[in-house]
């Protein structure tokens, strides 16, 4: 799931709920009235805003897909830079409660800066850098449900530690650990025991994809919170408690919650992250000032004894002062962030809506169950491997098909799961990587398999077989007898070294309509299933098999394989702008190609533009130099062949010729195009379309080589 693309309403609201929940627990407002309705409050349902904080942040920031690591590296960066500001805040406080008078100052200095905070509510802070930390490392590492297994035990540690420290200090063994651990920090509530499990729970929420219906998050989230609320006070009863952070049912209750607040969809209100933040860090002082204030004026009696009075002042003052300084942020120390935002040179758009439609549409026209098996090779097709495989394996694809071992090794480490298909030729000595990696290598020939198998490594593998596009594979004869080319398969299914997984072949002329080409394919296709029955008649039994491409999907759709291999369809274009198919399929592209405009250039008639002095302006004429050139995929061909771009949904043509880093555009009949635009060159802008197989036919290419040329430099975004 793409959460930092959703709109999330809920999240952001609750932010403020819970800030106001903390201040609630170092107020308790209802003191002055109750003692256990202040406990309820304060001890058992304001406990939920802690644990929301950590899942927020785990839910936008803990992903097992690992390429992509900066955003958590400057949560921990801003984090410790937060924590640092507040401890140098709250010195005077320290030194006026006369904190740098204790016994054995340096070590429970050490203490409290790593576990405990040097000022009650600090503690969080350095919770997030040590529990978030962990559980990006768990995550990354094992996946959700082993970091989630890992870190329930940690929780369940620190509980008997928290809550149930009273039936944990009669057992001797849990009492010692205790108590030298108590040496270390003064409560489990922290960042090894109390806060990874919420990082990962957010973080698992944000991985699945499903979410629970609305009136069931919220009932079960009620119950839950009934359960804990018995539970607090239940151990409330019984004195067991030596701290009170940590329920049994603060898990599924929180749980559930953020199911909840996921249910609440509508605009964004980012803002409240920074205010929250702030009213966290800044109402213990607030708190000092209300009774400083009430000193001086002579109303303590007002606003100290009173704690529902004493409790709204230090939020007004706290969010009051939040408000501001947030707003002041906004506008002052973002308005350079602000300018530069969207500045990339050149960069691909990839909309991720439309690859999950065109997975569905890819779905419902395969046989019944026939798997789709998504090809991602050369940066998946130029869209960005990272980004279009580990959105596919969130969606629930299960099979991926590259063309290198470097590309599978990437794919693994990224945290792709699945089926796993290598399509070219890999080097036998490096047997041991395709094992631990986890890769299926596809059988090129009989001495391949035979050099594959003598590593003495067990390797997955799909064979292949050559039934006419004499590329790889086992070569399949056109006469009737296959005897031979059969026993050598019979033998590569026997070595004991490879696990046959799949047996497949290509169809080299399947996207055309040509009656010789469909005669080819068919003979294709009768000769892969000959093979397949005469294996089939010496016992073996036969894996998983598949033959259809996007266009043997398209054409020869009646076909009933495993798996569905689709390249370029599944990026919602064709190769070609008037392919004929059988299929006609409501695919969308996945891919816009854009650049900004970063000079305009006013040009006298007969001025020429460009390497070559190709153009020439035949009138006085303003060009719009664009950055992007040759080197980031669009093809030097292009230029002076009356190609287009759209600014602003209006028609541009490229002049002169293409540069490696540069291009020039006529937009002299344009109006209100100014330096900074955005230059589409593949996609939509407004009303007009530029469709990537109309540039590659401009190109005398093919879609799928035009769009695997886009250059690395070329910044991918999701949108």
């Amino acid at each position: 799931m793409r959460a930092e693309s959703k709109s999330y309403t809920g999240i952001d609201c609750f932010r403020m709920i819970a800030a106001v929940l903390i201040i609630a627990i170092h107020t308790s407002p209802l003191g002055t009235y109750s003692e256990l309705g202040d406990f309820i409050l304060t001890r058992v349902i304001a406990r939920v805003a802690v644990p929301f904080f950590f899942m927020t942040s785990g839910f936008f920031l803990i992903s097992r897909y690992s390429y992509k690591s900066d955003k958590f590296m400057m949560f921990l960066k801003k984090t410790a830079l937060i924590y640092g500001a507040a401890i140098l805040l709250y010195i005077p406080i320290n030194i006026y409660n006369g904190y740098f008078k204790m016994e054995n100052l340096l070590p429970n200095l050490i203490k409290d800066i790593v576990f405990d905070g040097t000022l009650y509510h600090l503690w969080y802070l350095p919770a997030s850098l040590a529990g978030g930390a962990l559980a990006w490392v768990l995550v990354r590492k094992s996946g959700f449900h082993r970091a989630f297994a890992v870190t329930a035990v940690l929780y369940l540690i620190g509980l008997f530690g928290d809550s149930y420290y009273g039936l944990a200090e009669n057992v001797p063994v849990l009492g010692g650990f205790y108590t030298l651990w108590f040496q270390v920090s003064d409560y489990t509530r922290n960042g090894i025991f109390f806060a990874p499990v919420f990082f990962v729970l957010g973080g698992w929420i944000a991985d699945a994809q499903t979410h629970i219906r609305p009136a069931v998050s919220w009932t079960m989230c009620i119950v839950m919170l009934l359960f804990m609320l018995a539970e607090g006070l239940l151990l409330h009863h019984f004195q067991v408690q030596r701290h009170d952070s940590m329920y049994f049912f603060l898990l599924p209750c929180m749980y559930f919650l953020f199911q909840a607040l996921l249910s609440f969809r509508g605009k964004r209100h980012v803002w409240l992250r920074d205010v929250s933040l702030l009213v966290y860090s800044i109402h213990p002082m607030m708190i000092v000032v209300i009774r400083l204030a009430a000193k001086v004026l002579h109303l303590q009696t007002l606003l100290v004894e009173n704690s529902i009075v004493h409790f709204l002042a230090v939020t007004v003052t706290s969010v009051s002062f939040s408000v501001a300084a947030a707003a002041c942020w906004q506008r002052f120390g973002r308005r350079k962030n602000e300018q530069h935002k969207g500045a990339d040179r050149a960069y691909i758009e990839i909309n991720l809506d439309n690859l999950t439609h065109n997975v569905k549409v890819l779905r419902e026209a395969m046989p019944p169950k026939c798997e789709l098996m998504a090809v991602v090779k050369a940066q998946a097709y130029g869209h960005g491997m990272y980004e279009i495989a580990a959105h596919l394996d969130r969606i629930g694809v299960r099979a991926f098909a590259v063309a290198t071992v470097e590309e599978g090794i990437a794919l693994r480490r990224f945290g792709v799961r699945g089926e796993l298909l290598i399509l070219g030729c890999t080097p036998p000595e490096r047997a041991n990587e395709l094992r631990r990696y986890d890769l299926s290598q596809t059988l090129v020939d009989y001495d391949y398999a035979c050099r594959l198998n003598a590593q003495g490594v067990q390797v997955k593998a799909h064979i292949k077989l050559d039934t006419g596009m004499h590329r790889l594979g086992f070569w399949v004869p056109v006469e009737s007898d296959t005897g031979k080319e059969v026993q050598k398969l019979s033998r590569v299914f026997a070595m004991k070294n490879l696990i046959i997984n799949g047996i497949y072949t290509h169809l080299c002329v399947a996207d055309s309509q040509d009656e010789k080409d469909i005669l080819f394919t068919r003979q294709q296709i009768a000769r892969f299933y000959k093979v397949v029955n005469r294996l089939k008649k010496q016992g073996i039994h036969i894996p998983k098999t598949h033959i259809q491409s996007s266009y043997g999907l398209l054409n020869y759709p009646e076909l009933k394989c495993s798996y569905v291999r689709a390249g370029i369809a599944l990026y919602g274009v064709l190769s070609t702008p008037d392919a004929q198919t059988k299929l006609h399929l409501n695919l969308k592209p996945v891919l816009s190609l854009k650049a900004q405009i970063v000079l305009i250039r006013k040009v006298r008639q007969g001025d020429s533009v460009g390497y070559g002095r190709d153009f020439v302006a035949d009138r006085d004429s303003r060009i719009a130099i664009v950055s992007i050139g040759y080197a980031d995929g669009l093809p030097r061909i292009l230029s002076g062949r009356g190609h287009n771009v759209l600014i602003n949904g209006q028609q541009a043509p490229i002049v002169g010729r293409v540069c490696m880093d540069q291009l020039a555009v006529d937009i002299t009949a344009l109006s209100n195009v100014s330096v900074g635009m955005t230059v589409t060159l593949i996609g939509r802008d407004g009303d007009r379309e530029i469709a990537a197989p109309v540039v590659a036919e401009q190109a005398q290419s093919i879609t799928n080589e035009l769009l695997s040329r886009m250059g690395a430099r070329v910044v991918v975004r999701e949108i």
